[in-house]
């Protein structure tokens, strides 16, 4: 039984559904989701083997223009991972007009001669009429592979993604173990996970002023415990009182709701504490960027 490998990079505007869909095709949450923008900031890989075949995907951060050191390491990462797939998923809303971020990914790709699959998500809230009309503005466009409008939240139409992908697998060895479904270090998962919670239940004020830094992972796989010290990042000491909360009851909620998803990941019981301290514009300075995990050559 010959083995195949295809890599795949799933780029869009924040927002649109990636994470999503990638936490739909591997049947497993590892890329975080919420309502508000800029919800992945790095690079998230699944990977997904079945027999003799392994997917390898990308989630990138949504695309945007970059107005902090953090935001311009965001789009370059998207930018960059666009060279280095077989293939590239473009997820859009059902929106009949193309923006340029949309133009500049699908120049990269037409430059690199890369094949696209235009992923059209959401249409369980747009009519047909209103399908066709996307599919009919961005075909006149360019040259995609294929176009297929799916549902990634009600995962309708995920299979049909997977077998689009099929036609750029290549014969070769497995570039990880079966089994392994990120290649995500376990603190960022953590970090992620416990950064998504707070990005669901915080206001719009604060979130994106928010990072989080993994002090303390410590297994005790005699007891099936993990214990984990995290410090919320955030850059105003107002900021600080609302993420704390009344009587300490927001990092309560923050905690519990994230310690629920850690738990159901890594299949131990989790002790979770969490810290708020305030480093004012983290999202600039290198060194704290570098600390939260992102990549330095990328800063």
């Amino acid at each position: 039984m010959r083995k195949k490998t295809v890599f795949t990079a799933i780029v869009g505007r924040a927002n649109v559904g990636k994470s999503t869909l990638l936490n739909a095709i591997l049947n497993e949450k590892i890329s975080i989701i919420s309502k508000k923008p800029q919800t992945t900031r790095n690079k998230i890989t699944g990977i997904l083997t079945k027999d003799d075949t392994q997917y390898v995907f990308f989630d990138t951060p949504g695309l945007h223009l970059p107005k902090s050191l953090l935001g311009r390491y965001m789009a370059k990462s998207a930018k960059n991972v666009i060279g280095d797939v077989d293939v590239v998923v473009l997820m859009i809303e059902p929106i009949a007009r193309i923006g340029e971020a949309e133009r500049g990914v699908l120049g990269k790709t037409k430059s690199d001669k890369i094949p696209v699959i235009l992923v059209i998500n959401k249409i369980d809230i747009i009519s047909k009429d209103k399908i066709l009309e996307v599919i009919s503005v961005y075909s006149q466009e360019y040259e995609f592979s294929a176009i297929l409008p799916i549902s990634a939240l009600n995962n309708d139409g995920v299979e049909l993604v997977l077998d689009e992908i099929d036609k750029y697998l290549v014969e070769s060895e497995f570039f990880f173990p079966e089994d392994m479904i990120t290649d995500q270090p376990e603190r960022q998962i953590a970090a992620e996970i416990i950064r998504e919670k707070a990005l669901r239940l915080l206001t719009e004020e604060v979130p994106h002023g928010i990072g989080i830094a993994i002090e303390e992972f410590n297994e005790q796989k005699s007891k099936n415990l993990i214990s984990i010290r995290a410090e919320i990042y955030c850059e105003k000491e107002s900021h600080k009182r609302i993420i704390i909360g009344k009587n300490g009851d927001m990092i309560k909620r923050i905690g519990t709701y994230a310690r629920e998803d850690l738990e159901k990941f890594f299949d131990m019981k989790i002790y979770l504490d969490l810290w708020v301290k305030v480093k004012e514009d983290w999202r600039d300075k290198k060194n704290i960027l570098s600390n939260l995990g992102y990549d330095d050559k990328d800063l």
